[in-house]
């Protein structure tokens, strides 16, 4: 969601990729119809593995936000250009054992966290910030509560 929602709101300022360490193999269907339903353009989102950006034919990297939980104790790759790293933590909806009902909104309260750290991101003035407030400003964003919902329901794996 993190990818569509950044190259939306970035307006051409941003190219955003989103890429997992274990990719399921397909964008979750629940994930795809609540971003159509926005109006974000999902044409190019595919399941992608972090590997495929870590070649010598991989974008370059500003920025690299984890933001599953799990990754966050992972070793990261090296990412060619040395890009400003931050976790953004959010429970991943896919992965919260819930009624459909439940998972929609799961799913609706997880866009809404990552549009507003996203929305924070690109209205910061990076032009003018040194490297080490920024680095503080895009750790503070990762630190934002997430929404009460988030945090209710167990985090089993739906089966």
């Amino acid at each position: 969601m993190a990818e569509a929602i950044l190259n939306q709101i970035g307006g051409g300022r941003f190219r955003a990729y989103s890429a997992g360490s274990h990719p399921a193999g397909m964008v979750h269907p629940m994930a795809l119809e609540l971003l159509q339903g926005l109006h974000h353009d999902t044409t190019e989102l595919r399941s992608k593995s972090w590997e495929e950006f870590t070649g010598t034919d991989a974008p370059r990297f500003d920025f690299v936000f984890t933001v599953c939980d799990k990754a966050a104790g992972e070793p990261c790759p090296v990412w060619p250009g040395q890009p400003m790293r931050a976790h953004w933590g959010v429970a991943d909806p896919a992965m919260l054992y819930a009624d459909e009902d439940r998972v929609q909104k799961l799913f609706f309260d997880t866009y809404l966290l990552l549009k507003r750290r996203i929305e924070l991101f690109c209205a910061l003035p990076l032009h003018k910030l040194d490297a080490i407030t920024l680095k503080h400003r895009i750790d503070d964003l990762g630190a934002m509560p997430a929404s009460p919902g988030l945090h209710s329901i167990s985090e089993e794996p739906l089966s």
